[in-house]
């Protein structure tokens, strides 16, 4: 197991054969998360302890009776809490595993999710057979039908079908117009508040809140996802740590690795290493 600081303990790969899959076995003691979000479903299991979430506007807890699951893209944190230890293990289903999943099961999309806790010790059980399986990587025909089972029972059991609530038209005109800008200059280090309400004729603290209603972040936090994305690519890239940081927008290594842990749970080095082995 990879060793992140003498009281953490975190180990991220990419499942073997399993295209958009990747998984997380995280042992915590101090781990904070920075709101963040993810291009991927997620599917956590605690195995020991727990930690308090805050999605959707409101606190809950994760602990060893509950499921944690997130939709793709929906912004979330998270904190130890009363717990003194969060052991836990979580699936990551980017869109060629999704549509591998949809496809499998025969159906058109995934289901969205409403709750990010499900009480279903079934699934539970499943999940956790399911990330050890792919954790084994020995048996590619063992982790497809678990892989299908499992998100078959928590779509079928727990999605509401519903889509979340949509933008007011001229929000999401003005939210496209400055997301589309903050992804094309994502990599200057000068962006400010000011210029990006100037973009859609909005005061600061306008900007502020129509990025809180229509993607749950701050423009900060939502501009730090952006640079982590395009780290990522580089990463994957072969790009050294140092070059992937400048070449997304953090200052210097330091910035993206402290960044990125906050976000991720593991160090850029970690994910690096887990991407060259696939």
């Amino acid at each position: 197991m990879s060793r992140v600081d003498p009281h953490n303990t975190a180990r991220y790969w990419n499942a073997a054969g399993m295209n958009g899959v990747s998984c997380l076995h995280a042992d915590f003691t101090t781990h904070d998360y920075a709101p963040h979000q993810h291009d991927a479903f997620v599917v956590a299991v605690t195995e020991s302890g727990g930690s308090e979430f805050k999605s959707r506007g409101r606190s809950d807890e994760a602990h060893e009776s509950v499921l944690l699951v997130f939709n793709p893209a929906e912004p979330h944190s998270g904190r130890m809490g009363r717990s003194r230890r969060w052991r836990y293990r979580s699936i990551y289903l980017t869109q060629p595993a999704i549509d591998q999943v949809t496809a499998d099961l025969g159906i058109a999309r995934p289901a969205y999710f409403m709750r990010n806790v499900v009480a279903d010790a079934d699934l539970i059980a499943a999940f956790a057979r399911l990330h050890r399986s792919l954790d084994d990587g020995r048996d590619p025909l063992e982790q497809r039908e678990l892989l299908a089972a499992s998100f078959g029972q928590l779509f079928r059991r727990h999605g509401d079908g519903a889509r979340s609530v949509p933008v007011a038209p001229r929000d999401a005109a003005a939210l496209s117009r400055v997301t589309r800008l903050m992804a094309s200059r994502q990599a200057e280090s000068g962006l400010t508040l000011d210029e990006m309400g100037l973009w859609v004729g909005m005061t600061s603290f306008q900007l502020i809140g129509l990025f809180k209603r229509g993607v749950g972040l701050t423009p900060h936090a939502y501009l730090t996802q952006l640079r982590l994305k395009a780290a990522i690519r580089e990463l994957r890239a072969g790009a050294a740590i140092a070059d992937a940081a400048l070449a997304s927008g953090f200052y210097d290594q330091s910035a993206l690795t402290r960044h990125f842990k906050r976000s991720f749970g593991i160090t850029p080095l970690q994910y690096q290493r887990a991407a060259a082995s696939r």
